[in-house]
C-alpha cells in the first residue's frame, strides 16, 4: 500500500503555517520540470525527488496567484493537482490555501448510514443562477421536503460552464462556474448547520477528452485495457503508483478539507485493477485511517453494475469495505412493471416478479442466465444489510440518457407516479430523490456539454445522434452543445406551489415523514420483509416489521382496480397512506379499518399503507 500522510494534501501546491508555498508534482516522464508564476515572468526550477516527483519549496508563491509547470524547457502545462482553474482548464491553475475556511461544523459528525434519504441534484440546473450559493437558498426546502443528504453531480473543473461532470480534468479543482472550492466549503458547512449530510460524485474511472494533460506528466493511462471513454486509468500497470497515489489524496481530501461526508463513486466496475490490494480497498483503508484520527465518519458509495458482493463486503472478509452501491435493478425492475419497456437492459426484466425479488433478494440477477448479457451473472447479496443499497425511480442517468431526457413524469400516469415513489421510500433500502421528482417537474433533463474545441464539439454532437439513430421515430436528439438544451434541463421553481404539483410535493413530504417515524419502515432489518406478487393481476404485496408493529403494502400497478386480501388472524389493519385518497387527488379512497383475511379493493395505479 502506498504510504500516504492522510492529515494532510501534499500534491500541488500547498502553504505551511508560515506561509511558505510546497510544490510537489508527480512527473516521472519529464526531465526538466520549472514552475512559472505571473504569466513567466518567474520562473523556478524544481528539484527531482524518487519515483518521479519533482518538488522546492518558496516564498515566491502565494494564495490567488496563478502558474504552470513548464516541461523540459518546451510548453508550459496546468498543474495536474490544480485546485483551481479560474481561467478554464487551458488556463494557469490557481494557488488557494483552502485549509483557510471558518468552519463552525464541529458538532457534526455525519448521519448514520441508515438513517440516509438521498436527494441527487445537478448544481448548473438545480437552481436559475446553477451555483453553490443559488443551491444553499434552496437548503431549507429540502429539510422541510424530508431529505438530510444531498448528492452532489461531480464538481470537478470541466470544459465551459455547461456539463453534466463527467468530463472533468481537474479532479482536485472545483469548478469555477459553480463558485469555486470557497463556495463549495461554505455550501458543505451551511449544510451541517442545518443537519444535512453532504455526498459528492467523483470520478475515477476516467477523465474528460478536453483539457486532459495527465498523459504529459506521467503513465496516468494504461492501453492494458479499454473503457467505454478510452484507454483505462492506470491503476495496476508499470508506474501505477503514482496514479493510486494521485486519486486516493483527492479522495481524502474532499473528506478532510471539504469536509464533505460521502463520496458516490461513478461507475466503479470500469476501474480496472488486478493488483493484490483493489484500489478501492485501498482508498477504504487510508479512509479508515483519517477517520481514526479525525474522529468523524465517512462513507464510500459505489456505482456497481457487476451484482458482486466482494465490493460492499468489509475488508476484514476480503472485501474491498465499500459501504454502500446503488441498485439499478430495482429501478430496472420497478419500471418494467410500470412501463412494460423491453429494449436493451429492460429485456433482462419481466415485471413486478423481478420487483418482488428485488424486494426481497436486492439484486435481480444473483446467479440466474442473464438473456441480455448471454451468461449467468451475479451472486447472491444474502449477508449485506439493507442500508448497503440505494434505490430510485429514477436519476440523472436513467432520465438523461433517454433521447430525449423525458422525466418519469411524461411516461406514466399522476397515480403512477405516486405508485413509483412509494415503493421506493416504503423499501427495507435507502431511498433517493432524483431532483424535481417531488413536485413532479415536466422539465426534461437533457445531455449538454461545452466544449471550447470545435472539433471535439462536433464529434460529441455526431456521437450523441448516432447513439439515437434507431429511435429516429421520436424526433432528434437535442444538440448537447446548445446553451438552449442546458436552460430547458433547469428545475421551475415556481411551479413547486401550483395544482398537481403542490399536491405531489405534501404526498412526498408524507411519504418521508412515514418512513421517519414509523419503526417497521425505518428499521432495514432485510429479515423482516415478505414479499408476494400476482402476476396476472400486476399487484404485490409487502409486508415490514419491526417490534410489535407490522406494516402491509397492497400496491397495484395495472390500469383498472384489483382485489388483494390482508394476511389471515385477528388483527385490525389500519389505513395509514392511501395513495388513491381525494387528497392526494386519487378516484377513491380504501376503508380506513379492515380485519385480517379481509379482501380490500386497491384502485388502478395506487397503494395502500395498512399499520396493524
Amino acid at each position: 500500500m502506498n504510504k500516504i500522510d492522510v492529515t494532510k494534501r501534499s500534491l500541488g501546491v500547498t502553504f505551511t503555517s508560515n506561509g511558505l508555498a510546497e510544490v510537489l508534482v508527480w512527473a516521472p516522464k519529464a526531465e526538466q520540470v520549472e514552475i512559472t508564476l505571473n504569466e513567466g515572468n518567474t520562473i523556478i526550477p524544481l528539484r527531482q525527488g524518487e519515483f518521479g516527483y519533482w518538488h522546492e519549496t518558496t516564498d515566491q508563491l502565494s494564495p490567488g496567484d496563478t502558474y504552470k509547470y513548464r516541461i523540459d524547457e518546451e510548453q508550459e502545462y496546468p498543474d495536474p493537482a490544480s485546485i483551481s482553474q479560474p481561467q478554464s482548464v487551458h488556463g494557469p491553475s490557481q494557488a488557494l490555501d483552502v485549509l483557510k475556511f471558518n468552519w463552525t461544523d464541529d458538532s457534526w459528525n455525519n448521519l448514520p448510514l441508515e438513517d440516509y434519504v438521498l436527494y441527487e441534484l445537478h448544481t448548473g440546473t438545480f437552481t436559475e443562477n446553477g451555483t453553490f450559493a443559488g443551491l444553499e437558498e434552496k437548503l431549507d426546502y429540502l429539510k422541510e421536503l424530508g431529505v438530510n443528504a444531498i448528492e452532489i453531480m461531480p464538481v470537478a473543473q470541466f470544459p465551459g460552464d455547461r456539463n453534466w461532470g463527467y468530463d472533468g480534468v481537474f479532479p482536485f479543482a472545483v469548478q469555477d462556474s459553480y463558485g469555486g472550492p470557497k463556495a463549495l466549503q461554505h455550501l458543505v458547512n451551511t449544510c451541517h448547520q442545518k443537519g444535512l449530510a453532504v455526498v459528492l460524485d467523483v470520478v475515477y474511472n476516467h477523465l474528460g477528452p478536453e483539457g486532459n494533460y495527465l498523459g504529459v506528466y506521467g503513465h496516468y493511462f494504461t492501453d492494458k485495457y479499454n473503457t467505454p471513454w478510452g484507454p483505462a486509468l492506470n491503476f495496476d500497470d508499470a508506474w501505477c503508483d503514482g496514479v493510486r497515489r494521485y486519486f486516493t489524496e483527492n479522495l481524502l481530501m474532499w473528506f478532510r478539507d471539504f469536509h464533505i461526508d460521502a463520496v458516490r463513486m461513478d461507475a466503479v466496475h470500469a476501474i480496472k485493477d488486478f493488483s493484490p490490494n483493489h484500489i478501492l480497498r485501498e482508498m477504504k483503508q487510508h479512509v479508515n485511517e483519517l477517520m481514526e484520527a479525525t474522529g468523524r465518519k465517512h462513507y464510500m458509495i459505489v456505482e456497481l453494475d457487476l451484482n458482486d458482493t466482494r465490493f460492499i463486503n468489509p475488508l476484514e472478509e476480503q472485501g474491498f469495505g465499500m459501504d454502500a452501491q446503488w441498485v439499478d435493478e430495482f429501478h430496472h425492475a420497478l419500471r418494467v412493471t410500470m412501463t412494460g419497456e423491453d429494449t436493451g437492459y429492460y429485456s433482462d426484466f419481466s415485471g413486478i416478479a423481478h420487483l418482488a425479488k428485488a424486494y426481497e433478494d436486492a439484486y435481480v440477477y444473483d446467479g440466474q442466465f442473464s438473456p441480455h448479457r448471454n451468461k449467468t451473472f451475479g451472486i447472491k447479496a444474502e449477508h449485506n444489510p439493507g442500508q448497503q443499497f440505494i434505490v430510485f425511480t429514477q436519476n440523472h442517468d436513467q432520465v438523461g440518457n433517454r433521447m430525449l431526457g423525458e422525466r418519469l413524469g411524461e411516461l406514466v400516469s399522476f397515480e403512477m407516479q405516486k405508485l413509483a415513489a412509494a415503493s421506493v421510500i416504503f423499501s427495507p433500502y435507502l431511498p433517493m430523490l432524483w431532483m424535481g421528482e417531488e413536485y413532479a417537474e415536466p422539465n426534461r433533463f437533457q445531455y449538454f456539454v461545452s466544449h471550447t474545441d470545435p472539433d471535439l464539439a462536433e464529434a460529441v454532437r455526431k456521437g450523441r445522434k448516432a447513439e439515437f439513430a434507431a429511435f429516429h421515430a421520436q424526433g432528434e436528439a437535442p444538440d448537447p452543445m446548445s446553451e438552449e438544451t442546458f436552460n430547458n434541463s433547469k428545475l421551475q421553481w415556481d411551479l413547486v406551489q401550483q395544482g398537481q404539483h403542490q399536491i405531489m410535493l405534501r404526498y412526498y413530504q408524507t411519504l418521508l415523514r412515514l418512513r421517519r417515524e414509523l419503526p417497521a419502515l425505518k428499521n432495514l432489518d432485510r429479515k423482516n420483509v415478505e414479499v408476494s406478487c400476482d402476476e396476472a393481476k400486476k399487484t404485490l404485496t409487502l409486508r415490514r416489521w419491526h417490534g410489535d408493529q407490522q406494516i402491509l403494502c397492497l400496491m397495484n400497478f395495472n390500469v383498472s382496480p384489483q382485489p388483494m386480501s390482508l394476511p389471515t388472524g385477528g388483527k385490525t389493519w389500519k389505513v395509514v397512506l392511501d395513495s388513491a385518497a381525494p387528497e392526494w387527488n386519487g378516484p377513491q379512497a380504501a376503508e380506513a379499518i379492515v380485519s385480517g383475511g379481509t379482501e380490500v379493493t386497491v384502485q388502478a395505479e395506487s397503494i395502500v399503507l395498512y399499520q396493524a
